[in-house]
């Protein structure tokens, strides 16, 4: 979700700085969509306006691309800092001209540490890269997981991410890159195990069963269930067989409330888009069996929802004949964005990464590659968010990729909110489990200060731009503006003790309450029942994958990945 939440803030402040060559980034500047700046050795560009403070340092952190106005560019650094090490080289010769010390560097481990760079998140490293961190040296897997080196710290960053021996490998600083385990195996493993492992379907099929069958995961496959688009197509406003979580959105959001909250929405999205989009989701507003109030769920959910509508897609612009609260939805494209441009968010779409084999991108009628800039009322961007996304609605990643502008056109604009309102991302909870009550934060959660109420759903939405400091930025305090004034017009009581903003509150951990791992990964576990002592099985894994557990059949997409079996359906 590339969003745009700080739109109309150049109508507020005197000072931006336009493009131009890349100057050193200034935490006490703004900067206009387009600027570019050089930061800790690489060139970062803004993909929207950038307020004071919003730093390039957040590209590492964040998990999701709309977390962040900046995005790392493939410039390479200016020319003054490309020169830094070559005034080293006299200082790292010297010991060198030392005849009894010659030997030494050559063993010295912690000198070869100082030669190699250090690592940065976001780089774009390729395989046979070699990097220091944390005191030791790491060489990028060659192969389609080289792509990986460049992922998410949390993930990523060598000796420290969840799964960082997925991309990188120990290195003596002098290794020559090797192919990744499972650019071997693809070349050696058949003659190995020619014939020598067999799979039964339905073992695998139960396999998957016991492995998502817990009861989080449960509770989260109910929330995130959809109905067929053939009922969503059918729905009219008022219609007695609208489906209970709608009629139950009608009874507090009529038309003319609609028309009110949001009189200065893009023309597409319609109240008619609106009804749809919750129909596509039946947790959405929907019942509870447990002794829940429904309503009072469901009016809390449109409060922290439009809330946050107004931030990411807002006017924000204080002359307007309205207040900001009900100036969202204001945005269903990008600022600046067509849908004949090129070249938009699709890094990924290269086929030789696992993101670009996995959600394949469309293309124009010359070869390009679609665009997936932010459309709709999330902002969706990049084709590894459109994929999923397609797959949900459609039940093919291919829709969406190929027709990325059904996202701004259609009731799709809304119902990605919807989807992303109702979606885990792990380690984080979905906001509709942290307001129904479902997550119950533990004592990691407890110690991280995160507790229910609207400060954690900020800290869900762009906790790492937003969250953590000592005092509320800026962003999170409209959102509070927001939410209180979504919650007076729905009657939505906001209780004295619920943490309303983000600031001191860290980001969600794998020990958390809400860190469901919902992807498939090759289990690398030993066996003494095979014949190659290969587990021939996968694992859930926190990170994202190609393959998810929420996909019936992935399971075995996944073991018909990584190993050389064959699978039989008697």
């Amino acid at each position: 979700m590339n969003t745009l939440k700080t739109l109309g803030l150049t109508l507020l402040f005197g000072v931006s700085f336009g493009l131009g060559a890349a100057q050193p980034y200034n935490p006490q500047s703004h900067y206009a969509s387009g600027a570019e700046v050089s930061y800790q050795q690489q060139i970062f560009r803004a993909k929207w306006w950038a307020n004071a403070g919003q730093s390039p340092a957040a590209v590492a952190t964040a998990q999701h691309a709309w977390q962040t106005p900046w995005a790392l560019t493939d410039k390479t650094p200016a020319p003054a800092a490309a020169k830094k090490p070559k005034t080293n080289k006299p200082k790292a010769e010297k010991p060198k001209s030392d005849k009894p010390k010659a030997e030494k560097p050559k063993t010295d481990k912690p000198r070869v540490t100082a030669r190699a760079p250090q690592y940065v998140a976001g780089t774009r490293y390729k395989g046979g890269d070699i990097v220091s961190n944390n005191g030791a040296l790491y060489q990028c897997k060659a192969g389609v997981t080289a792509a990986w080196c460049r992922g998410a710290a949390w993930a990523y960053e060598p000796g420290k991410g969840t799964a960082w021996q997925q991309a990188w490998a120990l290195s003596d600083g002098t290794a020559k890159p090797k192919a990744t385990a499972k650019t071997k195996s693809t070349a050696k493993s058949k003659p190995k195990t020619k014939g020598g492992n067999t799979l039964a379907l339905s073992v695998l099929q139960a396999k998957e069963r016991a492995l998502t069958s817990g009861p989080l995961m449960a509770k989260v496959k109910n929330s995130i269930r959809t109905r067929p688009n053939s009922i969503v197509e059918g729905i009219t406003a008022g219609a007695a067989t609208n489906p209970d979580n709608v009629r139950r959105v009608e009874k507090i959001i009529t038309s003319a409330k609609w028309a009110y909250l949001f009189p200065r929405r893009a023309k597409e999205y319609t109240y008619l888009n609106f009804l749809k989009a919750v129909a596509k989701f039946p947790a959405f507003c929907g019942a509870y069996s447990d002794g829940r109030d429904a309503n009072a769920i469901c009016r809390k959910s449109l409060a922290v929802m439009f809330a946050h509508f107004a931030q990411e897609t807002g006017g924000h612009t204080k002359h307007w004949d309205v207040p900001e609260w009900r100036q969202g939805l204001h945005w269903v494209r990008e600022m600046g964005w067509t849908e004949q441009m090129r070249g938009g968010y699709n890094g990924e779409c290269n086929p030789a990464v696992w993101q670009g084999q996995t959600w394949p991108c469309g293309k124009f009628e010359n070869g390009d590659f679609k665009s997936y800039f932010g459309r709709g009322s999330k902002q969706l961007s990049y084709n590894y968010n459109y994929g999923p996304f397609s797959l949900a609605m459609y039940g093919t990643v291919r829709t969406l990729l190929d027709k990325p502008e059904l996202v701004a056109d259609t009731w799709l604009n809304l119902a990605s909110a919807i989807f992303f309102f109702v979606y885990p991302q792990p380690p984080k909870p979905s906001m509709l489990h942290v307001i129904d009550g479902t997550w119950k934060p533990n004592s990691t959660d407890r110690a991280s200060k995160l507790t229910p109420g609207f400060g954690v759903t900020t800290q869900i939405i762009n906790g790492g731009v937003e969250c953590g400091g000592t005092v509320e930025v800026a962003q999170s305090k409209n959102r509070i503006s927001y939410y209180r004034s979504f919650a007076k017009d729905l009657n939505v009581p906001i209780a004295a003790t619920e943490v309303l903003g983000c600031r001191g509150m860290k980001q969600f951990a794998a020990e958390g309450a809400g860190a469901l791992k919902i992807y498939w990964e090759q289990d690398w576990s030993w066996s003494k029942d095979t014949s190659d002592g290969k587990s021939l099985a996968c694992k859930l894994v926190g990170y994202q994958t190609p393959f998810s557990a929420f996909t019936p059949g992935d399971y075995v997409k996944c073991v018909q990945k990584h190993f050389d079996v064959k699978i039989t359906n008697p």
